[in-house]
């Protein structure tokens, strides 16, 4: 099975290996492509610094190697209470499970430990996957926002998901 671990300075080759192999399809722009080590550094420091104070962050860890990442980020202002669920697991693990079972375990773990009343997730409406990930852990469809995202040369709807604490 995979686990959730912290993630840690050595993790810095793996965080590269993924952001460069992970299917970016559906994902937001802010990786870059190709992802190097500045990139890996950078992200890193930011994760070390807002882990369990705005968010967590978490690698997926399974067969001894970093095989996807899943994380919380608190938003701010009048949304303070809200965090934002982000996810992504190289091709070759998804299908299996993992993301669906490590939605549901940082669900758990944020509205233990962090001071939030709401998980929120904004999934362009083609990513299907991502979508029954979300349902199947009882996120609730509050609202499509219609032409909402370009990406990749296409305009996609926006769905987004719900979850209360």
């Amino acid at each position: 099975m995979f686990e959730l671990k912290k993630w840690e300075v050595n993790d810095e080759d793996d965080l590269i290996n993924l952001c460069n192999l992970v299917d970016k399809k559906f994902l937001r722009n802010r990786i870059p492509t190709p992802y190097k080590k500045i990139d890996a550094d950078l992200w890193l420091k930011n994760v070390f610094e807002a882990d369990g104070k705005t968010g967590l962050f978490r690698a997926i860890f399974m067969k001894k190697k970093i095989v996807g990442s899943i994380s919380l980020e608190i938003k701010n202002d009048i949304h303070k209470k809200t965090a934002e669920i982000g996810y992504m697991i190289l091709n070759e693990y998804s299908g299996k499970g993992i993301i669906s079972s490590a939605v549901k375990k940082i669900c758990e773990i944020g509205f233990n430990s962090l001071d939030i009343i709401r998980i929120e997730a904004k999934v362009v409406d083609k990513n299907i996957a991502s979508r029954k990930v979300l349902e199947k852990n009882n996120f609730v469809l509050e609202g499509i926002l219609k032409n909402a995202v370009w990406k990749n040369n296409e305009i996609y709807n926006l769905c987004v998901y719900g979850l209360i604490k």
